[in-house]
């Protein structure tokens, strides 16, 4: 073979490789750019609104007839090569995945639509690559602050706190006001509720159509808090206390909504005036100021436990319902939540089996999962929840009556929250203990729908995060009425017995 003819060769090989490349690269390019459009993500995305919701949204109905579209938000800018290609091929192969091998009416999309959900396939990079002004002449003055508070802590911030709802259309924001909530009422309670005897009763607010049950609870010692050698215990969960509580009424379930709007309606404040006044000629509660957005988080009011309320808010209520209805109303003490939930048992929980048995914790458990048929039977927990509250029937009572003690949404308590109060009380029995004098935060107990076994112990203990709840909240200053960055606790009122009030109410 010439030398002429292996040049020959070399140089048909190079052109051909080259040749190669470059189609290979034209291909590659067409194949990344046709399968970004809208078109190719409809046609196997198996969420059955995702193209609806989106046309009507505010990125794509826009007055200017720009069009964002999926890839705009669900993938890094595309100059960002690397990021964007590893972000395509995982969320190519994992909608791939659904498309072939899951039951899209087993999906739960309502859990799907959640912030924490949608950070995992929505890229601020994309807000940001279109939004380039922050500041437009157009912005109020309260989306300065946020977008400042942006700037200024990127860290501790998202688009999506406040703009989860852009990208799809999801309804117009009803706030209090559905069809079903603002039914006729059916009949209207004209007379207060006569309590003579401490036994259970159902309290009928006077001037509405909306009534709860009271359980009656007896008073008693228990012991509080939780020893070392529980499953998960924690340092503020001890020493182990023996507590004494008078009797009290409890609510059988957490507010609902159904209770909470009869406050709302007849209390609220129309201004965004955030304090409380009292009308001294009529010694009126004046209520909350009415919410940004919508506080059920979509998931439906009636006999559902109230959310997004802040403790100043739930305290108001109770001291309203006291005014309506002649009682004594108010938030339960740590003490008497504990003392409630366990209904006479000294076990992590108030039905059999250890945290062990329930958390799926270690590698089998995780693969496998845990058996909880028991703990789902009284419970609204992380595993059967779907993401959101749930009807307080859809679980069984504690030995007192109580349902949802554990699960569902967490509960406000009266007392400030200290580590290590347990602690700071008298040797030997402490008679109905409330907590330290002062402090900053409140004592939230029960844990709630997001939660595991392991946090949905009696004696585990929890606080509220004020400034942590309100970190999206546009007002300025921040409400005192609404978190809007927490939709997993509610509250539950008790009532106080005081034995010679009901004898001279008998006379």
């Amino acid at each position: 073979m010439t030398d002429k003819t292996i040049k020959r060769r070399h140089y048909l090989i190079f052109t051909a490789g080259g040749l190669s490349v470059i189609l290979f690269i034209l291909l590659f390019n067409k194949t990344v750019e046709y399968t970004s459009t809208n078109e190719f993500c409809n046609s196997c995305h198996v969420h059955t609104h995702a193209e609806a919701s989106w046309r009507l949204s505010v990125h794509n109905n826009t007055s200017s007839g720009v069009s964002v579209n999926c890839v705009d938000c669900h993938l890094p800018p595309e100059d960002q090569p690397a990021h964007f290609l590893t972000r395509k091929a995982y969320h190519g192969v994992h909608d791939l995945y659904v498309y072939l091998a899951k039951n899209t009416e087993e999906i739960d999309w309502e859990a799907k639509r959640s912030n924490e959900a949608a950070k995992r396939f929505v890229y601020e990079d994309g807000c940001l690559k279109c939004h380039t002004n922050l500041f437009p002449a157009t912005l109020s003055a309260q989306g300065g602050q946020q977008h400042l508070k942006y700037i200024r802590n990127p860290q501790n911030s998202s688009c999506l706190q406040c703009h989860h709802e852009m990208g799809h259309y999801r309804g117009e924001n009803a706030g209090f006001g559905t069809e079903e909530d603002n039914a006729a009422p059916k009949e209207i309670f004209k007379e207060l509720t006569v309590v003579q005897d401490f036994k259970t009763f159902e309290e009928k607010i006077p001037g509405t159509d909306v009534s709860f049950k009271m359980v009656a609870v007896p008073g008693g010692k228990f012991k509080m808090g939780s020893p070392q050698e529980e499953p998960y215990h924690r340092k503020d969960e001890e020493p182990v206390r023996e507590v004494a509580v008078d009797s009290f009424w409890m609510a059988e379930i957490e507010v609902s909504w159904d209770e909470y709007l009869a406050f709302f309606s007849a209390t609220s404040s129309q201004g965004r005036k955030e304090a409380v006044e009292v009308d001294e000629e009529t010694d009126g509660v004046s209520g909350a100021t009415p919410p940004w957005g919508a506080p059920d988080q979509g998931w439906g009011k009636g006999s559902r436990p109230a959310i997004t309320m802040s403790h100043h808010a739930a305290e108001t209520y109770c001291r309203w319902l006291s005014q309506v209805t002649g009682r004594k109303y108010r938030l339960p003490t740590e003490a008497e939540w504990e003392y409630a939930a366990r209904g006479g048992t000294q076990n992590p929980y108030f039905f059999e089996g250890s945290p062990k048995d329930y958390e799926a914790d270690g590698f089998l458990k995780k693969l496998l999962g845990a058996n909880t048929e028991l703990f789902d039977k009284y419970v609204i927990w992380e595993g059967n929840s779907p993401g959101k509250t749930q009807q307080p029937d859809a679980v069984e009572a504690n030995p007192f009556g109580l349902k949802n003690m554990l699960g569902n949404v967490a509960e406000f308590c009266l007392d400030y929250y200290d580590p290590s109060v347990y602690g700071k009380y008298p040797k030997g029995v402490v008679y109905n203990p409330r907590g330290p004098r002062s402090g900053s935060e409140h004592v939230v107990r029960g844990g709630s729908f997001k939660n595991t076994p392991k946090d949905l112990r009696l004696a585990r203990r929890d606080f509220t995060r004020t400034t942590d709840w309100l970190v999206t909240d546009p007002q300025i200053p921040k409400s005192i009425w609404w978190y809007s960055d927490v939709k997993s606790v509610g509250f539950r009122v008790i009532c106080e017995y005081h034995a010679e009030e009901l004898k001279n109410t008998e006379k």
